[in-house]
């Protein structure tokens, strides 16, 4: 009998690549989220409790998620639109909005944080528009939402354009023939494939609102109880070098991250598996 030599493949097999992959993530995530725990765990549970249950940081947490979700939904449903007017139409100037949609990637968040405040503040040029109509939008939670809504829409929108690119649309074509309008092909056709990455687009840009510090912290006014958010809170422990106070509440809130995140990638993978054929 012949024996079947195996192809040799120019990549590392499995165990090295493998063996690389745990050792630089332990090197960049595992081992630094684990100093968070470690470090929280010098206290007691009563003076964790006591830190993490502070009226001033509940407020901060309460701010942070429902500012960060109210961003992503925004996010989730404009960037659907920007995506889906990038890829399915052709019009003048389009490779440059296509790029803009990238500047908050490049641009340092101090810098967006200011340009910011500098517009939406009272006497800004929609700041004080948005005044005259007895609207607040800088130094209030209105203005951490206007932050948090920059920062994130390049997530939804550059996860959905791939997709938006690969769909079919000759199944499109065949339900407008066999009667469908425009939005029941949208809604039966076209809207089952994009849910899966918007789901993911909006976990993308959730998770990194949760995080935003730079953009935030000049047009929110930081006023505690108020407009002051946990990653701002967290810099203000350190800055009075109570370590274990930061690493407290931050992994507090990496926990509620871990958390909510893991719901969202729970419900895009039940989504997913309706969507296989049976």
């Amino acid at each position: 009998m012949t024996r079947v030599r195996k192809r040799k493949s120019v990549l590392p097999g499995f165990g090295l690549s493998m063996g690389f992959t745990i050792l630089y993530l332990s090197l960049i995530i595992l081992i630094p989220l684990s100093a968070v725990f470690l470090k929280t765990a010098d206290q007691s549970w009563s003076s964790l409790w006591k830190t993490i249950s502070n009226p001033r940081v509940v407020a901060s947490y309460e701010l942070s998620l429902y500012t960060s979700f109210i961003a992503a939904a925004i996010n989730a449903v404009f960037g659907l639109l920007v995506a889906w007017v990038l890829v399915r139409y052709r019009f003048p100037g389009k490779r440059l909005i296509d790029g803009i949609i990238d500047i908050p990637f490049a641009l340092p968040t101090a810098v967006a944080g200011i340009a910011l405040t500098s517009i939406y503040a009272k006497n800004g040029w929609v700041g004080s528009i948005l005044n005259g109509w007895g609207i607040k939008s800088a130094y209030s939670p209105l203005g951490i939402i206007i932050a948090l809504t920059f920062i994130g829409l390049p997530f939804v929108v550059r996860t959905l354009q791939p997709v938006m690119e690969e769909l079919d649309k000759e199944t499109e074509e065949a339900a407008a023939g066999l009667g469908a309008n425009r939005l029941r092909t949208f809604r039966k056709i076209i809207f089952p494939e994009l849910l899966p990455p918007l789901l993911t687009g909006f976990a993308l840009a959730f998770a990194r609102s949760l995080g935003e510090y730079g953009s935030v912290v000049f047009i929110s006014g930081n006023m505690p109880m108020k407009t002051e958010i946990t990653p701002l809170l967290i810099m203000t422990k350190l800055e009075q070098f109570d370590y274990v106070g930061a690493t407290s509440i931050a992994a507090v809130m990496l926990t509620l991250s871990f958390v909510l995140l893991l719901v969202i990638n729970l419900v895009q993978w039940k989504t997913n598996q309706k969507m296989l054929p049976r």
